[in-house]
């Protein structure tokens, strides 16, 4: 098992925006295909940054569903095309980590 720890910079003025999308669009569909989603965080100093997590039991299971979710037609022609205005997208890092033996989040 890993997470895949997902850091954002939202576009000036589109925090609130953002985090809409996110919480009522774009984490249900992820989690209509199969995702889990452990939480999502803005940050407390940086207002521009939106952090979320996501869980996959192995790395095949990950690309499956990748495949379900970003080469969806409602991913491509609905969801994606809106991303742009609200994020940047050239400022995206994502971090692959596994949990410590005693850590709470298995």
């Amino acid at each position: 098992m890993f997470f895949e720890l997902r850091q954002y910079r939202m576009r000036p003025g589109q925090e609130e925006n953002w985090v809409k999308y996110m919480e009522e669009v774009i984490i249900p569909f992820q989690i209509s295909k199969g995702m889990v989603i452990l939480g999502g965080f803005v940050g407390e100093e940086e207002k521009d940054l939106y952090v979320w997590i996501r869980r996959f039991e192995s790395e095949a299971q990950r690309e499956q569903l990748y495949e379900a979710v970003y080469e969806s037609d409602t991913w491509k022609n609905e969801i994606a095309p809106k991303i742009p205005d609200m994020m940047d997208r050239s400022q995206i890092q994502v971090t692959r980590l596994e949990a410590t033996p005693r850590s709470v989040i298995q």
